[in-house]
């Protein structure tokens, strides 16, 4: 039995993750005989949101970026116009395999700030569905073999298509609460990340001595956040990290130091809870003997 007549399927990708969810998605309603609009969010204008039909069945597909729907998706999320339409909120994150184990990546926040949004909005929230395609952070995580890659997309792929079936139904899945406690314990990562830490990593890229300006990262990038300074790419603070830029250089020369800038405030952040604890110890033993000696 199916629910929807037309399911609107909204989605933000800079690698091709969340691309293939969103088309893994219309494929099924395809084969239901579902009517289907998939719709890239960094191609349209995210100022005047048109109205979704009525009774369409509304699916938001995005990455985590920093524990949370990366900005250009969480603000058309704000911008989005109230309703009364059910909706399905989906993720990728990093997945990676040990044996035939795919290891979870990590929501965060994504899930329950779009949906209280959503909510506020008037929306009905009917699924929260993260999925584990392989880690395309490659500045920061290990690459993956073919082996690794294919078996997740498969995998995954089986997953959406059961997903599918279910909420096209009319069904509900909120499995993702089951991470609810960890996804809390990193929120106050995703807070910083949204307010300091994406500023910071977007003025961490550069083009290296390999760089023949063809101006592929600039014209490719879906926020338009690179620009010609000097005759050289520029990455300004607008930039997502979505790393499509450096999947798609045909050089190879675009670098980024996101490990090192992820390494520094690691140990700085250990030095400052060092020298609070050293301090703070130290100033109330202080009022300690104070009081014990009146």
């Amino acid at each position: 039995m199916i629910a929807y007549k037309k399911v609107m399927i909204y989605y933000f990708s800079g690698t091709g993750n969340s691309k293939n969810v969103a088309l893994w998605l219309s494929q099924q309603a395809k084969e239901k005989n579902i009517d289907f609009e998939t719709i890239n969010i960094a191609q349209i204008n995210r100022l005047s949101i048109p109205q979704p039909e009525k009774d369409a069945l509304l699916v938001f597909v995005s990455p985590v970026h920093g524990f949370n729907y990366p900005p250009i998706m969480l603000h058309f999320i704000m911008r989005f116009p109230k309703g009364e339409n059910k909706v399905l909120l989906v993720n990728t994150r990093a997945g990676m395999l040990i044996g035939k184990y795919i290891t979870p990546g990590l929501t965060g926040i994504a899930f329950y700030l779009s949906a209280l949004f959503l909510k506020l909005k008037g929306y009905a929230i009917k699924a929260m569905y993260p999925v584990d395609l392989p880690s395309n952070w490659i500045s920061v995580h290990p690459g993956l073999n073919k082996r690794t890659i294919e078996f997740l997309h498969i995998k995954n792929k089986e997953r959406i298509y059961k997903f599918a079936q279910k909420v096209y139904s009319g069904k509900t899945d909120y499995k993702s609460l089951r991470e609810m406690i960890q996804d809390i314990a990193i929120s106050p990562i995703a807070v910083l990340y949204y307010f300091i830490g994406r500023f910071l990593l977007a003025k961490t890229y550069y083009a290296s001595g390999d760089c023949n300006n063809c101006d592929i990262c600039i014209k490719a990038c879906p926020v338009k956040a690179i620009i010609k300074v000097d005759k050289r790419p520029f990455w300004t603070f607008k930039c997502e990290s979505c790393m499509q830029c450096m999947g798609n250089c045909p050089k190879k020369a675009i670098e980024t130091a996101h490990g090192f800038v992820i390494g520094y405030i690691i140990v700085f952040s250990m030095v400052l809870l060092v020298l609070f604890y050293k301090y703070f110890d130290l100033f109330f033993f202080k009022i300690e003997n104070e009081i014990l000696n009146l």
